[in-house]
Order: structure tokens, then sequence, then C-alpha cells
């Protein structure tokens, strides 16, 4: 049983690390033919799954001229509430 929630806790974490690094490559201008806009279509292909039901559940917030996608917060924040339970678990 430990094993089970250790995999899922790493699957987790990994998952937040490819959500964050897609959140900071789209704060820049990325050409079509780089390397980093490979890397950034692996990491939607991961990441939009998750996000997209919750984003359709909750639309972006308008703030003067330009919406906030707050799905990716509520995203990244219920996965460590489900984490950090399981890493208590095998601490124990």
């Amino acid at each position: 049983m430990r094993a089970i929630f250790l995999v899922l806790a790493v699957i987790a974490q990994i998952w937040v690390l490819c959500a964050i690094a897609r959140a900071i490559l789209s704060w820049f201008p990325i050409s079509y033919d780089s390397v980093a806009h490979r890397a950034n279509s692996v990491l939607v292909r991961i990441t939009e799954p998750v996000i997209a039901p919750v984003r359709r559940l909750m639309p972006p917030v308008r703030a003067g001229g330009i919406g906030i996608d707050l799905s990716f917060i509520v995203v990244l924040l219920a996965l460590q509430v489900l984490v950090i339970p399981l890493l208590y678990r095998l601490a124990r």
C-alpha cells in the first residue's frame, strides 16, 4: 500500500512541475520551429486533460481588458491538498 501512495505522490508532483513549466513558458514568445515550442506542446498535452474540465466550470476572471485563468491555480491547489495527506501517510 505504501508503494501505491508513493507512486501517486510522485506522479502528482511530476504533473505539478510540468504545469509550472508550462505556465513559465507561456510568459515568453516562442517561435514555431524552436525546441521550446516542442517542449511546450508536450507540456500542454500532459496538463490540458486535467486543467480543461476545470476551465469549463470556471471561466477566466475579467480584470480590465484581460482575462485571468484561475483554473490553473485551482488545479494546483487541489493536487497539493490530495498529495499532502498521501505524503503524511507515507511518513507514518
